[in-house]
């Protein structure tokens, strides 16, 4: 058996997240099908990824590994696969790896961004790929909430009550929050993430964005360690999964899809 990797990306807006679903509707399900179909077999090939998105959540750079008695060169999994998948899902690269490598446990951080939309109007051209927020805000308050929630921290109060985590600690590295014309995008940076915890980061934030909490409630937040004591979970549609990371040794190719996100800004 080969174990292979493949860098994907989609627009989650048409599916029910990532995970396998007895409807079908997800972006699993699509692929391990069109793999089952480039194998000439037709029946769906197991895959494992770095980390599950949720319904309507978008990725610029999943990582998956699949293991398999085909023999194709790393390109003609490329070209191959795609050829079965819909417009809204496509493989950026394929490797074959060692069997040590695990798209989810050899993973040593991921990175989301989060595209948010200020206007008094909702953005027709973004709908389902970037947030919406009619309300002024104060990015300055944002920051300052947002420096609380930096290093190792139990995220409890931010952890959906969904969540299959062992346990509710993760490092926090990294938490932008940066201007482009009328957006607001967030970068995050962990070591991993809970279920729903981006989304309700982001709307504690808002919270102090928005004027009706102090940058310091966050830290209130924190300490409690209850989701009963937060903020509403924020929408799905501008969260994008944007980069993995893993140890050198498995020699992957470049994995940060952030310029897959933000490139539009440039031609501003």
């Amino acid at each position: 058996m080969t174990r292979i990797a493949l860098g994907l990306s989609y627009d989650g807006s048409a599916w029910q997240g990532w995970q396998t679903q007895p409807h079908g509707i997800t972006v699993q399900d699509c692929l391990e099908a069109a793999l089952g179909q480039f194998a000439g077999t037709g029946i769906s090939i197991p895959t494992i990824c770095a980390g599950r998105t949720d319904t309507g959540v978008h990725a610029a750079m999943q990582v998956v590994h699949l293991d398999t008695d085909l023999n194709r060169r790393d390109e003609s999994w490329v070209r191959g696969v795609n050829a079965f998948l819909p417009p809204s899902v496509a493989v950026q690269w394929a490797q074959t790896v060692s069997d040590d490598f695990h798209a989810r446990f050899s993973a040593r951080a991921r990175t989301y961004h989060y595209l948010l939309w200020r206007g008094r109007v909702r953005p027709a051209l973004w709908a389902g790929r970037a947030g919406w927020c009619f309300q002024p805000l104060d990015l300055d308050a944002m920051r300052a909430g947002a420096r609380h929630l930096l290093g190792e921290q139990d995220f409890s109060s931010f952890r959906s009550s969904q969540c299959q985590a062992k346990h509710p600690v993760r490092t926090l590295s990294r938490l932008d929050i940066a201007e482009h014309g009328q957006f607001v995008v967030f970068t995050l940076h962990a070591n991993a993430f809970l279920h729903h915890m981006v989304r309700n980061l982001l709307g504690a934030l808002l919270q102090v964005g928005q004027g009706r909490e102090p940058a310091d409630w966050i830290a209130s937040l924190l300490a409690a360690r209850d989701r009963r004591q937060g903020a509403p979970t924020f929408m799905a549609d501008g969260l994008y999964l944007s980069a993995v990371d893993y140890p050198a040794e498995f020699g992957l190719p470049q994995l940060d899809g952030s310029d897959a996100i933000l490139g539009s800004f440039s031609f501003r």
